[in-house]
């Protein structure tokens, strides 16, 4: 496996229009129209996820190897993992009958499970990009115009990133929306949820973890 180097960036703190940003995208509704291939996939799945007594959500789930670890975790849930990308989603292992993996962007998947209201007992978000670069702050999840959606999803999210930055960002945007009880810890992996996890750890990358419970908060 090959070694990897942890997240750089020139940003040494808190962005500094972090509060801006959050601030007013929670004021606001993104309006941006939903793209058909993810309403597309939304419908196609809308009927076992309404048959479903409890959701899991593994957003950004690459090859869905971290999606068929959460099923066994949650054996009398729906898992469902989503991921961007069919390249990757092509590679995915052999899995539970209780996954279903979905190509589709999750923003505007998101968007659409909380229109519909359909609520996750459990979130993972396992490594999200971390655009590193200040330009890049609004891809970041925490400062994108879904936040609002994200948090309205509610259930128990779990972020983890090997860029602390972005977890304690996320943690900051979360106490502008009033949560205030999120916790975040550094760990180590003992067993990898995903192939990032697995080779950060090897790579001698500290690993960090949010936790909260978004239904607490309602």
């Amino acid at each position: 496996m090959s070694r990897s180097s942890p997240p750089s960036s020139s940003q040494t703190g808190l962005h500094p229009r972090l509060d801006e940003v959050v601030r007013r995208h929670l004021k606001s509704r993104w309006r941006q129209p939903v793209r058909a291939h993810t309403r597309q996939a939304f419908q196609a799945l809308i009927d076992r996820l309404k048959a479903a007594d409890r959701l899991v959500l593994d957003s950004g789930c690459g090859t869905g190897v971290s999606t068929a670890g959460l099923a066994y975790r949650h054996p009398n849930a729906l898992v469902v993992g989503i991921d961007q990308s069919a390249a990757r989603l092509g590679r995915a292992p052999e899995f539970p009958d209780n996954v279903v993996l979905v190509r589709a962007e999750l923003a505007d998947f998101w968007r659409l499970m909380a229109d519909a209201g359909f609520r996750p007992t459990h979130h993972y978000l396992f490594y999200p990009n971390p655009w590193p670069k200040p330009d890049h702050l609004k891809r970041r999840w925490h400062a994108h115009p879904v936040f609002p959606d994200l948090l309205a999803l509610g259930g128990w999210l779990e972020l983890r990133s090997n860029f602390e930055l972005y977890v304690r960002e996320f943690e900051r945007a979360l106490s502008l929306a009033g949560i205030v009880d999120a916790k975040v810890v550094s760990f180590s992996a003992g067993e990898p949820v995903s192939p990032f996890e697995r080779k950060y750890s090897a790579s001698g990358h500290r690993l960090w973890k949010l936790t909260v419970n978004l239904e607490a908060q309602k």
